[in-house]
Protein backbone atom coordinates (compact mmCIF):
# COMPACT_ATOMS: atom_id res chain seq x y z
CA UNK A 1 0.00 0.00 0.00
CA UNK A 2 1.19 3.23 -0.90
CA UNK A 3 1.87 6.16 1.77
CA UNK A 4 0.90 8.97 1.39
CA UNK A 5 2.03 11.09 4.63
CA UNK A 6 4.28 13.71 3.23
CA UNK A 7 7.68 14.44 3.99
CA UNK A 8 7.00 17.65 5.14
CA UNK A 9 3.65 19.08 5.70
CA UNK A 10 3.38 22.56 7.08
CA UNK A 11 1.69 26.01 7.20
CA UNK A 12 -1.79 27.35 6.57
CA UNK A 13 -3.50 28.04 3.38
CA UNK A 14 -3.46 27.54 0.00
CA UNK A 15 -2.18 23.95 -0.50
CA UNK A 16 1.61 23.79 -2.69
CA UNK A 17 3.05 20.60 -3.05
CA UNK A 18 6.79 20.36 -3.57
CA UNK A 19 7.96 17.71 -6.14
CA UNK A 20 11.57 16.72 -5.79
CA UNK A 21 13.48 14.76 -9.05
CA UNK A 22 15.28 11.49 -8.64
CA UNK A 23 17.10 12.66 -5.63
CA UNK A 24 14.71 14.33 -3.07
CA UNK A 25 18.32 15.47 -1.38
CA UNK A 26 19.28 17.19 -4.75
CA UNK A 27 15.97 19.34 -4.71
CA UNK A 28 16.12 20.31 -1.06
CA UNK A 29 12.84 22.61 -0.43
CA UNK A 30 13.89 24.00 2.72
CA UNK A 31 14.34 27.88 1.66
CA UNK A 32 11.24 27.40 -0.06
CA UNK A 33 9.32 25.64 2.66
CA UNK A 34 10.48 28.48 5.06
CA UNK A 35 9.38 31.02 2.67
CA UNK A 36 6.16 29.68 1.76
CA UNK A 37 4.86 28.35 4.98
CA UNK A 38 4.02 32.06 5.92
CA UNK A 39 0.78 31.72 3.58
CA UNK A 40 0.43 28.33 2.31
CA UNK A 41 0.00 24.95 3.49
CA UNK A 42 3.41 23.57 2.07
CA UNK A 43 3.58 19.51 1.80
CA UNK A 44 6.73 17.31 0.16
CA UNK A 45 5.00 14.50 -1.27
CA UNK A 46 7.00 10.82 -0.45
CA UNK A 47 6.91 9.98 -4.40
CA UNK A 48 7.69 6.15 -4.79
CA UNK A 49 10.90 6.60 -7.07
CA UNK A 50 12.27 3.05 -5.81
CA UNK A 51 9.12 0.35 -7.21
CA UNK A 52 8.89 -1.65 -10.33
CA UNK A 53 11.93 -0.35 -11.88
CA UNK A 54 10.95 -2.21 -15.23
CA UNK A 55 7.81 -0.47 -15.93
CA UNK A 56 7.52 1.41 -18.95
CA UNK A 57 4.72 3.38 -17.24
CA UNK A 58 6.63 4.96 -14.26
CA UNK A 59 5.89 8.37 -15.03
CA UNK A 60 1.88 7.54 -15.33
CA UNK A 61 2.34 5.77 -11.84
CA UNK A 62 3.76 8.92 -10.34
CA UNK A 63 1.26 11.24 -11.41
CA UNK A 64 -1.41 8.59 -10.21
CA UNK A 65 0.36 8.95 -7.19
CA UNK A 66 -0.08 12.73 -7.12
CA UNK A 67 -3.68 12.26 -8.20
CA UNK A 68 -4.13 9.53 -5.27
CA UNK A 69 -2.57 12.15 -3.04
CA UNK A 70 -4.33 15.07 -3.64
CA UNK A 71 -7.94 13.10 -3.03
CA UNK A 72 -6.39 11.37 0.34
CA UNK A 73 -5.80 14.76 1.58
CA UNK A 74 -9.17 16.64 0.69
CA UNK A 75 -7.75 19.33 -1.58
CA UNK A 76 -9.39 20.43 -4.42
CA UNK A 77 -6.70 22.75 -5.96
CA UNK A 78 -3.42 23.02 -5.68
CA UNK A 79 -0.08 24.80 -6.83
CA UNK A 80 2.93 23.03 -7.72
CA UNK A 81 6.42 23.32 -7.88
CA UNK A 82 8.69 20.59 -9.66
CA UNK A 83 12.13 19.90 -10.50
CA UNK A 84 13.69 18.07 -12.90
CA UNK A 85 11.34 14.90 -12.78
CA UNK A 86 9.19 16.45 -10.47
CA UNK A 87 8.31 19.13 -12.56
CA UNK A 88 7.47 16.66 -15.51
CA UNK A 89 5.05 15.03 -12.85
CA UNK A 90 3.45 18.12 -12.12
CA UNK A 91 2.89 18.92 -16.08
CA UNK A 92 1.53 15.62 -16.41
CA UNK A 93 -0.66 16.04 -13.31
CA UNK A 94 -2.03 19.44 -14.99
CA UNK A 95 -2.94 18.12 -18.05
CA UNK A 96 -4.48 15.30 -17.23
CA UNK A 97 -6.19 17.17 -14.12
CA UNK A 98 -6.97 20.80 -15.07
CA UNK A 99 -9.20 21.81 -13.10
CA UNK A 100 -7.03 21.07 -9.80
CA UNK A 101 -4.44 23.10 -10.59
CA UNK A 102 -4.10 26.99 -9.59
CA UNK A 103 -0.36 27.49 -10.83
CA UNK A 104 2.85 25.58 -11.80
CA UNK A 105 6.07 26.83 -11.18
CA UNK A 106 8.65 24.15 -12.70
CA UNK A 107 12.91 24.30 -12.21
CA UNK A 108 14.75 22.61 -14.76
CA UNK A 109 11.55 20.54 -15.05
CA UNK A 110 12.11 17.04 -17.49
CA UNK A 111 9.74 16.40 -20.44
CA UNK A 112 11.45 17.71 -23.59
CA UNK A 113 14.75 16.81 -22.95
CA UNK A 114 17.45 15.97 -20.00
CA UNK A 115 20.84 14.72 -19.74
CA UNK A 116 20.53 12.27 -17.44
CA UNK A 117 24.11 10.83 -16.06
CA UNK A 118 25.69 10.58 -19.05
CA UNK A 119 24.85 7.22 -19.98
CA UNK A 120 27.31 5.81 -17.51
CA UNK A 121 25.22 6.05 -13.97
CA UNK A 122 25.62 2.53 -12.82
CA UNK A 123 29.20 2.70 -11.85
CA UNK A 124 27.56 3.00 -7.64
CA UNK A 125 30.35 2.12 -5.72
CA UNK A 126 33.03 4.84 -6.83
CA UNK A 127 32.42 7.67 -4.33
CA UNK A 128 34.28 10.18 -6.46
CA UNK A 129 32.02 9.23 -9.41
CA UNK A 130 28.76 10.21 -7.55
CA UNK A 131 30.38 12.89 -6.00
CA UNK A 132 31.48 14.15 -9.77
CA UNK A 133 28.15 13.80 -10.60
CA UNK A 134 25.88 15.43 -7.95
CA UNK A 135 28.71 18.27 -8.42
CA UNK A 136 27.60 18.32 -12.64
CA UNK A 137 23.96 19.38 -11.45
CA UNK A 138 25.06 22.12 -9.75
CA UNK A 139 26.78 25.80 -10.52
CA UNK A 140 27.58 26.73 -7.28
CA UNK A 141 30.07 24.59 -5.89
CA UNK A 142 29.56 25.15 -2.25
CA UNK A 143 26.15 23.63 -2.41
CA UNK A 144 27.64 20.34 -2.92
CA UNK A 145 28.30 19.51 0.48
CA UNK A 146 29.66 16.19 1.93
CA UNK A 147 26.63 15.79 3.79
CA UNK A 148 24.54 15.74 0.36
CA UNK A 149 27.27 13.26 -1.64
CA UNK A 150 26.94 11.16 1.31
CA UNK A 151 23.17 11.03 1.04
CA UNK A 152 23.01 9.64 -2.56
CA UNK A 153 25.71 7.56 -2.25
CA UNK A 154 24.01 5.69 0.50
CA UNK A 155 20.74 5.85 -1.69
CA UNK A 156 22.42 4.27 -5.00
CA UNK A 157 24.42 1.09 -2.92
CA UNK A 158 20.86 -0.67 -3.33
CA UNK A 159 20.69 -2.53 -6.41
CA UNK A 160 16.92 -1.94 -6.53
CA UNK A 161 17.07 1.70 -5.78
CA UNK A 162 19.38 2.05 -8.65
CA UNK A 163 17.89 0.14 -11.45
CA UNK A 164 14.80 2.50 -10.39
CA UNK A 165 16.34 5.56 -10.93
CA UNK A 166 17.87 4.49 -14.12
CA UNK A 167 14.54 3.19 -15.15
CA UNK A 168 12.82 6.53 -13.83
CA UNK A 169 15.00 8.59 -15.98
CA UNK A 170 15.22 6.61 -19.30
CA UNK A 171 11.43 6.81 -18.84
CA UNK A 172 11.88 10.45 -18.60
CA UNK A 173 13.91 10.98 -21.70
CA UNK A 174 11.69 8.35 -23.96
CA UNK A 175 8.26 10.81 -22.83
CA UNK A 176 8.23 13.97 -24.38
CA UNK A 177 5.26 15.89 -23.47
CA UNK A 178 5.77 18.44 -25.97
CA UNK A 179 2.68 17.14 -27.99
CA UNK A 180 0.70 17.87 -24.49
CA UNK A 181 2.10 21.52 -23.79
CA UNK A 182 -0.43 23.47 -26.04
CA UNK A 183 -3.32 21.97 -23.80
CA UNK A 184 -1.92 22.65 -20.83
CA UNK A 185 -3.28 26.47 -19.83
CA UNK A 186 -2.31 26.58 -16.03
CA UNK A 187 -0.45 29.49 -15.13
CA UNK A 188 3.10 28.61 -15.29
CA UNK A 189 6.16 29.99 -13.62
CA UNK A 190 9.30 28.61 -15.70
CA UNK A 191 12.52 29.48 -13.54
CA UNK A 192 16.17 27.97 -15.22
CA UNK A 193 19.75 28.36 -14.13
CA UNK A 194 21.58 30.00 -17.18
CA UNK A 195 24.45 27.10 -16.26
CA UNK A 196 22.08 24.31 -16.13
CA UNK A 197 23.79 21.52 -18.22
CA UNK A 198 20.78 19.12 -17.36
CA UNK A 199 18.17 20.57 -19.06
CA UNK A 200 19.58 23.70 -21.08
CA UNK A 201 17.96 27.13 -21.23
CA UNK A 202 16.91 26.28 -24.58
CA UNK A 203 14.97 23.51 -22.70
CA UNK A 204 12.73 26.43 -20.83
CA UNK A 205 12.33 28.45 -24.05
CA UNK A 206 10.63 25.40 -25.34
CA UNK A 207 8.44 24.90 -22.44
CA UNK A 208 7.46 28.76 -22.47
CA UNK A 209 6.94 28.60 -26.88
CA UNK A 210 4.54 25.58 -25.95
CA UNK A 211 2.47 26.36 -23.15
CA UNK A 212 0.20 29.10 -23.65
CA UNK A 213 0.21 30.75 -20.17
CA UNK A 214 3.96 30.85 -18.92
CA UNK A 215 6.27 33.13 -18.30
CA UNK A 216 10.06 32.75 -18.05
CA UNK A 217 12.72 33.69 -15.46
CA UNK A 218 16.67 33.15 -15.97
CA UNK A 219 19.15 33.23 -12.73
CA UNK A 220 22.38 33.89 -13.81
CA UNK A 221 25.58 31.68 -11.99
CA UNK A 222 22.91 28.76 -11.25
CA UNK A 223 22.58 25.39 -12.44
CA UNK A 224 20.05 22.62 -12.37
CA UNK A 225 18.31 23.41 -8.71
CA UNK A 226 17.89 27.17 -8.95
CA UNK A 227 15.87 27.02 -5.46
CA UNK A 228 19.21 25.73 -3.69
CA UNK A 229 21.97 27.91 -5.49
CA UNK A 230 19.65 31.30 -5.85
CA UNK A 231 17.08 30.80 -3.16
CA UNK A 232 16.93 34.22 -2.75
CA UNK A 233 15.80 34.99 -6.05
CA UNK A 234 14.31 32.68 -6.32
CA UNK A 235 11.18 32.61 -3.53
CA UNK A 236 11.47 36.60 -4.60
CA UNK A 237 10.51 35.60 -8.41
CA UNK A 238 7.50 33.09 -7.38
CA UNK A 239 6.49 35.12 -4.72
CA UNK A 240 5.73 37.85 -7.28
CA UNK A 241 4.24 34.98 -9.69
CA UNK A 242 1.60 33.49 -6.91
CA UNK A 243 0.15 37.33 -6.31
Amino acid sequence: MLDYTPLIDTGEGEPMLLLHGLFGNLSNWSRVVDEFSTTHRVLVPRLPLYSSPVSRERLNDLTNYIADFVDHHGFSKVTIMGNSLGGHIALLYAWQHPSRVYRLVLAGSSGIFENSFGGTFPRVKDYDYIKEKVASTFYKQEVVTKELVDEVYDTVQSRSNTLSIIGLARAAQRHNITGQLSDIYTPTLLIWGLQDVITPPEVALEFHRHLPLSSVVFLDHCGHVPMMEQPVLFNRHVRKFLA
